[in-house]
């Protein structure tokens, strides 16, 4: 499987380590520090159509943040334990298709879905919920809702609480699945990450927010991946593929209508040696090995 774009072949996998990272594979490797298990996350892409072809919603983390500080990525984090239990009406594929598409149990299946819809509003203000099947919230930009943004970020309120009270359904239909990857064993942080996409909804606008971005932007794809190579933009390769392949659709429809038959598979990057070089490899690298199950 290669799972690379023959646009940015080159710019990710094969290449050689820098010397923190060696650092880093080393501490790993003769045991000064232990392989930390990575935490399930969930990451959105925000799309949107222009005459162009689509645009993605990007934020920079902020260089104080402990992971993928500097880097631009998606909005998205961990789950956070609430996600489970999560009691309100659900709309779109049912739990049993998430956990079969995510290769997981049903309870986590169910809080991936609901922590990249929490995680969504909590980055970007924009919340794929309505009150039925058919409608979904038209504006979040108002005072009472971003009480509710920062009352869920202080865990103050969980999503439940937020979507129950205003009597919100989840439209787990406006979400679709796009890949799985886990941050490469050398990480002293690491994530099981699903990654989903979604459209903009009519009517919502995405906001700036500072707890954990100094800037965000809608992008091409094709414009970030050109500022990824002047070095303008600091981009992880699991973004950076992300943001390759949504570059090769003319809409946002013709990108969630894809995602259909895409095959949803763990990726971990991890390291081999090759001369006196750590190099990363990706799937599509001879010496790629897939996580064990």
């Amino acid at each position: 499987m290669d799972v690379v774009p023959a646009s940015i072949r080159g710019l990710v996998g094969g290449r050689k380590l820098p010397p923190y990272r060696v650092g880093q594979v080393e501490d790993v490797r003769e045991g000064r520090r232990a392989q930390v298990d990575p935490r399930s996350a969930a990451t959105v892409m925000l799309l949107r159509d222009t005459s162009a072809g689509p645009e993605v919603y990007v934020l920079r983390r902020q260089a104080t943040m402990a992971f993928a500080s500097g880097q631009y990525v998606f909005p998205g984090g961990s789950v956070d334990l609430r996600d489970e239990i999560i009691d309100v009406d659900w709309v779109g594929p049912a739990p049993e298709y998430w956990a079969k598409i995510f290769s997981a149990p049903e309870p986590l299946a169910i809080a991936l879905v609901c922590a990249a819809i929490r995680e969504t509003f909590e980055e970007s203000g924009v919340l794929l919920a309505g009150p039925d099947a058919d409608t979904v919230v038209a504006d979040t930009s108002g005072a009472d809702w971003e009480a509710d943004r920062v009352a869920l970020i202080d865990r103050e309120l969980s999503f439940a609480d937020v979507l129950s009270r205003r009597g919100l359904v989840l439209r787990a239909d406006l979400v679709v699945p796009w890949a799985h990857w886990i941050t490469p064993a050398f990480e002293p942080k690491r994530f099981d990450t699903r990654f989903l996409a979604a459209a903009l909804p009519a009517g919502q606008v995405t906001r700036e927010f500072g707890e954990e971005a100094d800037q965000v932007e809608w992008v091409r794809p094709e414009a970030a991946i050109e500022r990824f190579k002047s070095g303008d933009m600091a981009i992880m390769p699991p973004t950076l593929i992300s943001l390759a392949e949504i570059g090769g659709y003319r809409s946002v429809a013709e990108a969630m209508a894809a995602s259909a038959a895409r095959e949803i598979v763990p990726i971990e990057p991890h390291v081999v040696v090759r001369g006196e070089d750590m190099i990363l490899v990706l799937p599509g690298d001879p010496d790629y090995r897939p996580p064990a199950p």
